[in-house]
């Protein structure tokens, strides 16, 4: 273990403090991504949880606390099983926790949730996930476009100036791993023609508002009949149909793609309305995400594991992508 991520440990210990848990507790590190998150174990109740330690700079804890009121929200009004936030000694949802030596960070704790992620390898029954999958973010989405938000609520907007655009939270995709002079001509002729068939679409009410944003297979839990989503920490808003984009995070050359995409259109229809433009508009979307990855690569590849795994061949993977969508858009 390096010496920072030893200190983020220790300040996840520390914030057992602040929660009304065992002296016995421990913490495990689950994933590195944006965040830090633990598993933490409590010997005394015989519970488990979730501990997302944030990195600075990237959400406030406004915002932590608008994701936390929207997660109220979806589970309160039976849209979908999400995590229930559990509130520190002092009523706090959102706990900052500081160690010597280091700035403080925010923390949330979250319940366990129990499930298995969808497996892309599992034959007919991930159609049959996807399909389920469709309909949870139609129901997200008709959710969204009635919800009012409550007073102080403030999410990201991930539209094309602040994801590939020159405000990108995940810095520039031109900066990604393996970019040579060739793949940023063709990167460059994948931007504008995004960015020219974003702007055809618009951003009415109808196709562009609160969204998970981040809903990929890792993030979807089935434990039986049960369906619970997690990790709402990237919400804010975006285009509806960005969600699907998501769901092929990491895996848009797939060739399984396009038959889990009429899955996911099959199973959204069946609960809300989709339009013919929209469904057509798609594949776009998903080079939106995948060159947004692309900077996220580039930016991340020191400290998320998932980055420094996928490095250049992910650049020359989405050159590939870039090119066979091109050629019919």
């Amino acid at each position: 273990m390096n010496a920072e991520l030893a200190r983020i440990e220790e300040l996840a210990v520390s914030a057992l403090d602040r929660y009304e848990l065992g002296a016995s507790a421990t913490v495990t590190l689950c994933n590195v991504s944006e965040n830090h998150t633990y598993r933490v174990d409590d010997p005394v109740s015989g519970r488990a949880f979730a501990l997302r330690v944030h990195r600075p700079g990237y959400r406030t804890a406004q915002q932590i606390e608008s994701e936390l009121m929207w997660l109220d929200a979806l589970r309160a009004d039976g849209v979908v099983e999400t995590p229930q936030v559990v509130a520190a000694d002092d009523g706090a949802r959102v706990v900052s926790v500081s160690v010597p030596d280091m700035p403080a960070r925010n923390v949330v704790l979250f319940e366990w949730v129990a499930g298995t992620a969808p497996d892309l390898d599992s034959g007919a029954a991930a159609v049959g996930q996807f399909e389920t999958l469709g309909a949870v973010s139609a129901r997200m989405h008709l959710h969204a476009r009635s919800w009012s938000h409550p007073n102080g609520f403030t999410r990201p907007h991930w539209d094309y100036e602040h994801s590939i655009g020159p405000d990108g939270y995940w810095g520039a995709w031109q900066d990604g791993l393996g970019m040579g002079a060739e793949e940023r001509r063709l990167l460059e002729r994948l931007d504008a023609t995004i960015a020219a068939r974003l702007r055809a679409y618009g951003q009415d009410a109808e196709r562009y508002g609160l969204v998970h944003a981040d809903i990929r297979l890792a993030n979807l839990l089935i434990d039986g009949e049960l369906v619970r989503v997690i990790d709402f920490d990237d919400c804010g808003f975006s285009w509806f149909m960005y969600d699907f984009a998501t769901t092929v995070s990491f895996m848009e050359d797939h060739p399984r793609v396009p038959e889990l995409q009429d899955a996911w259109i099959r199973g959204y229809r069946s609960v809300a309305e989709l339009d013919p433009t929209s469904v057509a508009e798609l594949p776009t979307f998903v080079m939106l995400r995948r060159l947004l990855l692309v900077a996220w690569i580039g930016s991340h590849h020191t400290f998320a594991t998932e980055a420094a795994e996928l490095g250049p061949g992910f650049t020359a993977g989405t050159c590939a992508l870039a090119d066979a969508y091109l050629s019919t858009h």
